[in-house]
Formats: structure tokens, C-alpha cells, sequence
């Protein structure tokens, strides 16, 4: 948001519980979560965060559900289903916390990002976006 907020760019934040039962405040509590639990050092975020949805499964958001069936899985590595928290799996399944996706200015799904992937490649790709 720093480097592009001016533009016509903007983050949005979606909160998860289903990965790893990491996130289980109430929305209320979010914005205060990571402020002073993680990341903490009193972080509050430059961008919208939104209440907490399904990624994945039966309830997942439709908006994921278009991301996930407009853009190929990035990581062929499952992980450990012990720590996922929704049912069914399926192989576009967002796998972990902080995976990405870059959507073009006019809704189309451009890019989808692992959560290991250099957050260089991200920001590379919305400078091209927004030239």
C-alpha cells in the first residue's frame, strides 16, 4: 500500500481460521490481534480487513472460489491435512496463510502467489500492472 496506494491499487485482508486453527478471534478482535499478538509491535494494517470467511471447503467465499478456479494451484504440496480444517479437499485449494492473489483493475484474476513466494515477484507484478 506504500508503494502503490496512490495508484489505482488497494490490499484487501481476509482472515482464516482454517489453517492450523491460527486465527480464532472474533472479528472485533482482529484489528487488536495484530496489534499486539501477531505480527504485534504495533502493527496496524494500511489497508481493509475484512471479517473472517472459509477459503476452502463447502462454505468457502465465493470470491475464492472464482480465484481458485480462475488461477492454477502454485504449490503441488499439500501439507499436513491434520492441520487443515475444511472439508473437501481439492487440488486448487489455498494451502496456508498469506497465499496471494493479484487481480487486474478491471476483476480479472491475474496472478497467484505460494505464501514462500518472493514478495519482490508481487510487487514486480503490480508495477507492471499499474504502468
Amino acid at each position: 500500500m506504500e508503494a502503490f496506494g496512490r495508484r489505482n491499487f488497494i490490499v484487501l485482508g481476509f482472515c482464516c481460521n482454517q489453517f492450523g486453527l491460527q486465527s480464532p478471534e472474533v472479528n472485533h478482535e482482529t484489528l487488536n490481534v495484530l496489534k499486539y499478538v501477531r505480527p504485534g509491535g504495533g502493527f496496524e494494517p494500511k489497508f481493509p480487513i475484512f471479517g473472517r470467511i472459509d477459503v476452502n471447503g463447502l462454505n468457502e467465499e465465493p470470491l475464492y472460489t472464482y480465484l481458485k478456479e480462475s488461477l492454477p494451484f502454485v504449490n503441488p504440496v499439500i501439507g499436513d491435512i491434520k492441520k487443515f480444517y475444511w472439508s473437501p479437499l481439492k487440488v486448487n485449494d489455498v494451502r496456508w496463510n498469506f497465499e496471494k492473489f493479484v487481480v487486474t483493475a478491471d476483476g480479472a484474476p491475474y496472478r497467484r502467489y505460494d505464501l514462500h513466494s518472493p514478495f519482490e515477484n508481487v510487487e514486480q507484478d503490480v508495477a507492471a500492472l499499474l504502468a
